[in-house]
């Protein structure tokens, strides 16, 4: 916060405070940056930044890409209304003709099948996002997981797709994305919640927090992919908590998402009506630092 009073009092000299938006991981949690993003809209502050990992890179890349909230909720709503269309489209990229570009979009890999993230990043996000990071109207950093070196990838450059792809490459349920030489994995494993990679490009970083985790009480064994998922969560949940002691942003939101499993896409209005809410406590929080 001493950094954002600095700025303020130095306001008459080098102009009004920027804003850098930084979007967790978190599987169908991630839906809801989207009220984070309408809420910005409101206020009329555009992102001089964006971060994401995971899906938050994927909306982060639409956002960047020149897409207003109230837009990508509607992109995001028309395409998950109709689940069994959306199955019949994954199985035509699957079994049917396919553009030169696009791999298979399942591959068997010893017993469980996996999606291909590059097949689905080129077919579902919106046109309005560009094929490189350079049309970006935001510019916009992306988190990947290089998996032989065991280590975060940062993309801001070059081709974006790709890129996106390899940050929601979920492990066991997608296939790594060969990438500028390395093997990629969801920028989730190392990365979770990336505002660190906007210290210094904007006044006042927001950070939406997507890892939190449900209280839970049963004691059954949990079904394979169950145990998966909820292991990745953990882990996110353990890396942003430690990342939160080193240094806070000037602005954590923590919709109250945590119920809805990582695949749950097919429940996207209950998960934008849950998030909703933080509309007005990102309006109350930028609002008062930006006033100040």
């Amino acid at each position: 916060m001493k950094k954002v009073k600095l700025r303020q009092l130095l306001r008459p000299l080098l102009g009004p405070c920027t804003v850098g938006l930084a979007l967790g991981s978190g599987g169908a949690r991630g839906l809801a940056h989207i009220p984070v993003l309408e809420a910005l809209d409101d206020l009329g502050v555009k992102p001089v930044a964006v971060a994401g990992s995971s899906i938050g890179a994927v909306v982060g890349a639409a956002y960047a890409g020149g897409m207003t909230g109230r837009e990508i909720r509607k992109f995001t709503t028309d395409l998950l209304r109709d689940g069994p269309a959306l199955v019949r489209r994954l199985a035509a990229l699957q079994f049917g003709q396919m553009r030169g570009q696009f791999r298979d979009l399942f591959r068997l890999a010893g017993a469980p099948m996996q999606v291909d993230a590059v097949a689905v990043a080129d077919e579902f996000l919106a046109t309005v996002v560009p094929d490189k990071f350079g049309d970006l109207q935001i510019p916009l950093q992306v988190v990947a997981t290089d998996y032989w070196a065991r280590e975060e990838v940062v993309f801001n450059k070059g081709p974006l797709r790709p890129a996106v792809a390899a940050s929601m490459a979920i492990p066991g349920l997608t296939r790594p994305v060969e990438l500028a030489g390395r093997v990629l994995i969801d920028g989730g494993t190392t990365n979770p919640l990336p505002f660190d990679l906007l210290n210094g490009a904007a006044d006042i970083v927001i950070a939406v927090d997507i890892t939190p985790l449900a209280e839970r009480r049963e004691k059954a064994v949990p079904a394979p992919f169950e145990s998966l998922f909820m292991a990745l969560h953990i882990m996110s949940n353990a890396i942003v908590a430690e990342k939160l002691k080193a240094r806070a942003p000037d602005i954590l939101l923590q919709p109250k998402v945590h119920t809805f499993g990582a695949l749950e896409f097919f429940r996207a209005m209950p998960i934008l009506r849950a998030a909703d809410p933080i509309k007005e406590e990102l309006k109350r929080k930028l609002g008062a630092l930006l006033e100040a």
